[in-house]
């Protein structure tokens, strides 16, 4: 069945399609994804190997440790899934540009996303620069595959589709919004451990407690995450 290119849709090449959708299908994804205000789609990378065993990787010329996923059967997978409807092809790996807010933004005001998992060492470099992907990572930490960090991404996206939230607002005020973090919650009961809520948050002072959050958010940015603040500043200036 062709695509329906009018739905946001990610396309996952993976060695285990049985990973999703995996937590994509609860909460509010699953519930969007049942109501098709967006589409998944996986593409098992072993159905483009072109021999009888399904080989898909094979060792690194060089030497070294590990196996390396093939240029021509990524190249194949790649060429399914573009077919359908041409989207951003991210490849997920810990050398990639780390995926920010804003990215996730553009990828999500899109028609949708490719997204290749790779496993092993990683995939032939020939590959990625003959369909000019996308390298993009979710920290400096290794994952056993680049599963869990598509289901990252997507998640990331889908909750910025129109609906999926259920307050706008509730996307504007978070962390990343503004090039802060996102400032401390507090809900009842009001005393709790003999914690209390601060004053300001019970005031109805609505111009107070917009100034205590953007101050929270400085203070909290400041103090975990310097690279953001000093961009924050520096933005300012």
């Amino acid at each position: 069945m062709p695509a329906d290119t009018r739905i946001w849709t990610a396309r996952v090449l993976t060695l285990f399609p049985g990973m999703f959708p995996g937590p994509l299908g609860h909460s509010l994804a699953g519930k969007a994804l049942e109501d098709r205000k967006w589409a998944l789609e996986t593409l098992d990378i072993r159905e483009f190997a072109r021999d009888k065993h399904a080989t898909v990787d094979d060792a690194p010329f060089g030497g070294g440790a590990g196996m390396v996923m093939r240029p021509d059967v990524l190249d194949a997978a790649l060429e399914a899934a573009q077919e359908k409807q041409a989207t951003p092809a991210l490849y997920l790996s810990p050398r990639g540009r780390l995926l920010t807010q804003d990215r996730v933004g553009e990828l999500a005001s899109g028609p949708g996303v490719t997204l290749l998992c790779g496993r092993y060492e990683g995939v032939d470099e020939r590959v990625i620069e003959a369909r000019g992907l996308e390298e993009v990572s979710l920290g400096d930490y290794i994952l056993s595959g680049g599963e869990p960090a598509a289901i990252a991404v997507i998640d990331a996206c889908v909750r910025l589709l129109p609906g999926v939230m259920g307050k706008v607002a509730s996307g504007e005020e978070e962390s990343f919004s503004g090039g802060l973090l996102e400032y401390p919650h507090y809900t009842r009961p009001q005393e709790w451990d003999g914690r209390q809520v601060p004053e300001v948050l019970l005031s109805g002072h609505h111009e107070n407690i917009r100034r205590w959050r953007q101050a929270q958010s400085e203070e909290i940015t400041r103090a975990r995450r310097p690279d953001l603040w000093k961009r924050h500043r520096n933005e300012d200036a």
